[in-house]
Protein backbone atom coordinates (compact mmCIF):
# COMPACT_ATOMS: atom_id res chain seq x y z
CA UNK A 1 0.00 0.00 0.00
CA UNK A 2 1.29 3.44 -0.91
CA UNK A 3 0.60 6.69 0.96
CA UNK A 4 0.11 10.24 -0.24
CA UNK A 5 -1.30 13.62 0.76
CA UNK A 6 -3.43 16.34 -0.75
CA UNK A 7 -1.66 19.65 -1.37
CA UNK A 8 -4.52 21.79 -2.61
CA UNK A 9 -8.24 21.53 -2.05
CA UNK A 10 -11.37 23.45 -2.94
CA UNK A 11 -11.15 25.36 0.34
CA UNK A 12 -7.41 26.11 0.43
CA UNK A 13 -5.56 27.47 -2.58
CA UNK A 14 -1.80 27.87 -2.29
CA UNK A 15 0.57 29.91 -4.48
CA UNK A 16 2.16 27.70 -7.12
CA UNK A 17 5.66 28.18 -5.71
CA UNK A 18 4.45 27.18 -2.24
CA UNK A 19 2.76 24.11 -3.68
CA UNK A 20 5.99 23.05 -5.39
CA UNK A 21 7.92 23.56 -2.16
CA UNK A 22 5.46 21.42 -0.22
CA UNK A 23 5.58 18.76 -2.93
CA UNK A 24 9.36 18.55 -2.55
CA UNK A 25 8.89 18.22 1.19
CA UNK A 26 6.37 15.42 0.66
CA UNK A 27 8.75 13.55 -1.62
CA UNK A 28 11.67 14.02 0.75
CA UNK A 29 9.51 12.67 3.59
CA UNK A 30 9.09 9.46 1.58
CA UNK A 31 5.53 9.98 0.40
CA UNK A 32 4.47 8.39 -2.87
CA UNK A 33 1.96 10.92 -4.22
CA UNK A 34 0.44 14.40 -4.00
CA UNK A 35 -3.14 15.14 -5.04
CA UNK A 36 -4.98 18.29 -6.07
CA UNK A 37 -8.66 19.11 -5.75
CA UNK A 38 -10.46 20.77 -8.66
CA UNK A 39 -11.99 24.13 -7.83
CA UNK A 40 -13.12 27.21 -9.71
CA UNK A 41 -9.62 28.63 -9.25
CA UNK A 42 -6.64 26.48 -10.24
CA UNK A 43 -6.93 23.95 -13.03
CA UNK A 44 -5.86 20.80 -11.21
CA UNK A 45 -4.28 18.88 -14.15
CA UNK A 46 -2.16 21.94 -14.96
CA UNK A 47 -1.08 22.30 -11.35
CA UNK A 48 -0.30 18.59 -11.17
CA UNK A 49 1.76 18.84 -14.37
CA UNK A 50 3.81 21.73 -12.96
CA UNK A 51 4.42 19.97 -9.66
CA UNK A 52 5.21 16.63 -11.27
CA UNK A 53 7.65 18.30 -13.65
CA UNK A 54 9.39 20.18 -10.83
CA UNK A 55 9.48 17.29 -8.38
CA UNK A 56 10.81 14.09 -9.99
CA UNK A 57 9.71 10.74 -8.55
CA UNK A 58 6.56 12.12 -6.94
CA UNK A 59 3.30 10.85 -8.42
CA UNK A 60 0.61 13.51 -8.85
CA UNK A 61 -3.13 13.22 -9.20
CA UNK A 62 -6.39 15.09 -9.61
CA UNK A 63 -9.15 14.39 -7.13
CA UNK A 64 -11.43 15.03 -8.83
CA UNK A 65 -12.77 16.76 -11.96
CA UNK A 66 -16.61 16.77 -12.24
CA UNK A 67 -17.85 15.37 -15.54
CA UNK A 68 -20.62 17.97 -15.82
CA UNK A 69 -19.38 21.04 -17.68
CA UNK A 70 -16.44 19.14 -19.22
CA UNK A 71 -15.94 17.15 -22.39
CA UNK A 72 -13.85 13.97 -22.83
CA UNK A 73 -11.78 15.52 -25.63
CA UNK A 74 -10.70 18.43 -23.44
CA UNK A 75 -10.11 16.32 -20.35
CA UNK A 76 -8.07 13.90 -22.45
CA UNK A 77 -5.89 16.74 -23.70
CA UNK A 78 -5.31 17.98 -20.16
CA UNK A 79 -4.57 14.53 -18.80
CA UNK A 80 -2.24 13.49 -21.62
CA UNK A 81 -0.34 16.76 -21.36
CA UNK A 82 0.13 16.20 -17.62
CA UNK A 83 1.22 12.62 -18.26
CA UNK A 84 3.82 13.69 -20.82
CA UNK A 85 5.08 16.50 -18.58
CA UNK A 86 5.53 14.21 -15.59
CA UNK A 87 7.04 11.25 -17.39
CA UNK A 88 4.08 8.97 -16.71
CA UNK A 89 3.32 9.93 -13.09
CA UNK A 90 -0.12 11.53 -13.50
CA UNK A 91 -3.40 10.04 -12.25
CA UNK A 92 -6.75 11.42 -13.42
CA UNK A 93 -9.66 11.53 -11.01
CA UNK A 94 -13.24 12.16 -12.15
CA UNK A 95 -16.36 12.89 -10.12
CA UNK A 96 -20.09 13.33 -10.56
CA UNK A 97 -20.12 16.65 -8.72
CA UNK A 98 -23.25 17.91 -6.98
CA UNK A 99 -26.57 19.29 -8.28
CA UNK A 100 -26.05 22.61 -6.51
CA UNK A 101 -22.63 23.39 -7.99
CA UNK A 102 -23.49 22.02 -11.43
CA UNK A 103 -26.69 23.99 -11.80
CA UNK A 104 -25.44 27.15 -10.09
CA UNK A 105 -22.03 27.41 -11.77
CA UNK A 106 -22.67 25.98 -15.23
CA UNK A 107 -26.40 26.48 -15.64
CA UNK A 108 -26.67 22.81 -16.56
CA UNK A 109 -29.41 20.50 -15.32
CA UNK A 110 -28.05 17.75 -13.10
CA UNK A 111 -29.74 14.93 -14.97
CA UNK A 112 -28.74 11.31 -15.52
CA UNK A 113 -25.37 11.61 -13.75
CA UNK A 114 -24.65 7.87 -13.92
CA UNK A 115 -25.49 7.77 -17.62
CA UNK A 116 -23.18 10.73 -18.25
CA UNK A 117 -20.38 9.12 -16.24
CA UNK A 118 -20.69 5.92 -18.26
CA UNK A 119 -20.61 7.72 -21.62
CA UNK A 120 -17.80 10.02 -20.47
CA UNK A 121 -15.64 7.02 -19.57
CA UNK A 122 -16.54 5.16 -22.77
CA UNK A 123 -15.39 8.14 -24.84
CA UNK A 124 -12.38 8.99 -22.69
CA UNK A 125 -10.69 5.59 -22.48
CA UNK A 126 -9.87 5.22 -26.20
CA UNK A 127 -8.69 8.83 -26.29
CA UNK A 128 -6.19 8.15 -23.53
CA UNK A 129 -5.13 4.80 -24.98
CA UNK A 130 -4.98 5.55 -28.72
CA UNK A 131 -5.60 9.28 -29.19
CA UNK A 132 -8.73 8.51 -31.18
CA UNK A 133 -12.45 8.35 -30.48
CA UNK A 134 -15.63 7.76 -32.42
CA UNK A 135 -18.28 7.78 -29.74
CA UNK A 136 -21.93 8.72 -30.29
CA UNK A 137 -24.02 8.38 -27.17
CA UNK A 138 -27.31 9.71 -25.90
CA UNK A 139 -25.69 12.40 -23.78
CA UNK A 140 -22.45 13.26 -25.56
CA UNK A 141 -20.49 12.82 -28.77
CA UNK A 142 -16.71 12.57 -29.04
CA UNK A 143 -14.94 12.12 -32.36
CA UNK A 144 -11.43 12.95 -33.52
CA UNK A 145 -11.23 14.52 -36.99
CA UNK A 146 -7.55 15.07 -36.13
CA UNK A 147 -5.26 12.86 -34.02
CA UNK A 148 -5.56 13.57 -30.29
CA UNK A 149 -2.55 11.66 -28.96
CA UNK A 150 0.10 13.65 -27.05
CA UNK A 151 3.71 12.51 -27.63
CA UNK A 152 5.22 11.05 -24.49
CA UNK A 153 1.89 10.48 -22.72
CA UNK A 154 2.73 6.92 -21.77
CA UNK A 155 1.64 4.70 -20.20
CA UNK A 156 -2.02 5.59 -20.75
CA UNK A 157 -3.29 7.83 -17.96
CA UNK A 158 -4.99 5.80 -15.22
CA UNK A 159 -8.57 6.92 -14.57
CA UNK A 160 -10.11 6.86 -11.10
CA UNK A 161 -13.64 7.87 -10.11
CA UNK A 162 -14.81 9.41 -6.84
CA UNK A 163 -17.47 6.72 -6.60
CA UNK A 164 -19.20 5.41 -3.47
CA UNK A 165 -22.82 4.67 -4.47
CA UNK A 166 -23.85 1.32 -6.00
CA UNK A 167 -24.44 2.58 -9.54
CA UNK A 168 -21.29 4.70 -9.69
CA UNK A 169 -19.27 1.79 -8.30
CA UNK A 170 -20.64 -0.52 -10.99
CA UNK A 171 -19.73 1.88 -13.80
CA UNK A 172 -16.31 2.55 -12.29
CA UNK A 173 -15.54 -1.15 -11.95
CA UNK A 174 -16.50 -1.76 -15.57
CA UNK A 175 -14.76 1.21 -17.17
CA UNK A 176 -12.23 2.85 -14.82
CA UNK A 177 -8.99 1.75 -13.17
CA UNK A 178 -10.17 2.38 -9.65
CA UNK A 179 -12.00 4.66 -7.25
CA UNK A 180 -11.32 7.62 -4.95
CA UNK A 181 -13.66 7.23 -1.96
CA UNK A 182 -13.65 10.09 0.57
CA UNK A 183 -15.20 9.91 4.05
CA UNK A 184 -15.79 6.19 3.66
CA UNK A 185 -14.46 4.43 6.74
CA UNK A 186 -12.99 0.93 6.94
CA UNK A 187 -16.38 -0.67 7.57
CA UNK A 188 -17.96 0.94 4.51
CA UNK A 189 -14.97 0.00 2.38
CA UNK A 190 -14.74 -3.61 3.51
CA UNK A 191 -18.45 -4.44 3.56
CA UNK A 192 -19.86 -2.38 0.69
CA UNK A 193 -17.55 -0.34 -1.51
CA UNK A 194 -14.60 -2.64 -2.24
CA UNK A 195 -16.75 -5.75 -2.90
CA UNK A 196 -19.07 -3.83 -5.26
CA UNK A 197 -16.39 -2.25 -7.43
CA UNK A 198 -14.28 -5.41 -7.44
CA UNK A 199 -17.21 -7.56 -8.55
CA UNK A 200 -18.02 -5.11 -11.36
CA UNK A 201 -14.43 -5.13 -12.58
CA UNK A 202 -14.29 -8.92 -12.49
CA UNK A 203 -17.54 -9.22 -14.45
CA UNK A 204 -16.16 -6.84 -17.08
CA UNK A 205 -12.91 -8.78 -17.35
CA UNK A 206 -10.88 -5.88 -16.01
CA UNK A 207 -7.97 -6.00 -13.54
CA UNK A 208 -8.63 -5.67 -9.83
CA UNK A 209 -9.39 -1.97 -9.24
CA UNK A 210 -7.26 0.44 -7.28
CA UNK A 211 -8.89 1.71 -4.08
CA UNK A 212 -7.40 5.12 -3.28
CA UNK A 213 -8.99 6.08 0.04
CA UNK A 214 -8.90 9.78 0.91
CA UNK A 215 -8.84 10.18 4.68
CA UNK A 216 -8.80 13.40 6.74
CA UNK A 217 -6.20 13.08 9.46
CA UNK A 218 -3.17 14.31 11.31
CA UNK A 219 -0.71 13.30 13.99
CA UNK A 220 -1.45 15.65 16.87
CA UNK A 221 -1.32 15.99 20.63
CA UNK A 222 -4.66 17.81 20.61
CA UNK A 223 -6.99 15.29 18.98
CA UNK A 224 -10.19 16.68 20.47
CA UNK A 225 -9.39 20.27 19.57
CA UNK A 226 -8.50 19.32 16.01
CA UNK A 227 -11.64 17.19 15.73
CA UNK A 228 -13.72 20.24 16.58
CA UNK A 229 -12.04 22.14 13.74
CA UNK A 230 -12.53 19.15 11.45
CA UNK A 231 -16.23 19.07 12.32
CA UNK A 232 -16.59 22.62 11.07
CA UNK A 233 -14.51 22.03 7.93
CA UNK A 234 -16.29 18.80 6.96
CA UNK A 235 -19.85 19.59 7.98
CA UNK A 236 -20.99 20.43 4.46
CA UNK A 237 -20.39 16.83 3.31
CA UNK A 238 -23.00 15.58 5.75
CA UNK A 239 -25.71 17.19 3.61
CA UNK A 240 -24.60 15.56 0.33
CA UNK A 241 -26.48 12.27 -0.16
CA UNK A 242 -23.55 10.17 -1.43
CA UNK A 243 -21.36 11.21 1.49
CA UNK A 244 -24.21 10.83 3.97
CA UNK A 245 -24.71 7.26 2.81
CA UNK A 246 -20.98 6.51 3.15
CA UNK A 247 -20.95 7.99 6.65
CA UNK A 248 -23.93 5.85 7.66
CA UNK A 249 -22.31 2.71 6.24
CA UNK A 250 -19.17 3.60 8.18
CA UNK A 251 -21.11 3.88 11.44
CA UNK A 252 -20.33 7.60 11.73
CA UNK A 253 -22.79 10.29 12.81
CA UNK A 254 -20.55 13.20 11.81
CA UNK A 255 -17.94 13.47 9.07
CA UNK A 256 -15.36 14.43 11.69
CA UNK A 257 -15.89 11.06 13.35
CA UNK A 258 -13.85 9.59 10.49
CA UNK A 259 -10.95 11.99 10.92
CA UNK A 260 -7.85 10.01 11.95
CA UNK A 261 -6.34 12.00 14.80
CA UNK A 262 -3.93 11.17 17.58
CA UNK A 263 -0.33 10.19 18.19
CA UNK A 264 1.84 8.23 15.79
CA UNK A 265 0.74 4.86 17.11
CA UNK A 266 -2.95 5.75 16.80
CA UNK A 267 -2.64 7.07 13.25
CA UNK A 268 -0.50 4.12 12.11
CA UNK A 269 -3.09 1.69 13.46
CA UNK A 270 -5.86 3.46 11.55
CA UNK A 271 -3.85 3.39 8.33
CA UNK A 272 -3.54 -0.37 8.78
CA UNK A 273 -7.31 -0.62 9.24
CA UNK A 274 -7.84 1.03 5.84
CA UNK A 275 -5.31 -1.35 4.30
CA UNK A 276 -7.06 -4.34 5.84
CA UNK A 277 -10.41 -3.02 4.54
CA UNK A 278 -9.13 -3.17 0.96
CA UNK A 279 -7.49 0.20 0.33
CA UNK A 280 -4.55 -0.15 -2.04
CA UNK A 281 -3.52 3.46 -1.42
CA UNK A 282 -4.31 5.95 1.35
CA UNK A 283 -4.16 9.70 0.78
CA UNK A 284 -4.36 11.92 3.85
CA UNK A 285 -6.26 15.19 3.50
CA UNK A 286 -6.42 18.22 5.79
CA UNK A 287 -3.04 17.39 7.33
CA UNK A 288 -2.52 21.11 7.98
CA UNK A 289 -5.68 21.45 10.06
CA UNK A 290 -3.72 21.59 13.31
CA UNK A 291 -0.77 23.69 12.14
CA UNK A 292 2.60 23.27 10.50
CA UNK A 293 4.28 21.32 13.29
CA UNK A 294 1.60 18.64 13.23
CA UNK A 295 1.61 18.58 9.43
CA UNK A 296 5.33 17.84 9.36
CA UNK A 297 4.86 15.25 12.08
CA UNK A 298 2.10 13.63 10.02
CA UNK A 299 4.09 13.57 6.80
CA UNK A 300 7.09 12.08 8.62
CA UNK A 301 4.97 9.21 9.91
CA UNK A 302 3.29 8.60 6.55
CA UNK A 303 6.67 8.55 4.84
CA UNK A 304 7.91 5.99 7.34
CA UNK A 305 4.85 3.85 6.82
CA UNK A 306 5.46 4.08 3.06
CA UNK A 307 8.98 2.77 3.57
CA UNK A 308 10.49 6.09 2.55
Amino acid sequence: MTLGVTLSSTSRQLPVDTTVRLAREARDAGLHSAWFGQSFAYDSPSLAAIVGREVPDLHVGTSAIPVFGRHPLLVSSQAQTAQAATGGRYHLGLALGTPHLTETAFGLPYRRPIGLLREFLMALRPLLETGEADFHGELLTATTPYPAAVPGAQPPVPVLVAAMGPQALRVSGELADGILPFLAGPRALAEHIVPAVTAAAESAGRPEPRIVALVPGAVTSDAEGVRRRAAEALELYERIPSYRRALDLSGADRAADLAVLGDEETVAAEVRRYRDAGATEVVFTATDLSGEEDRRRTWKLLGELSGG
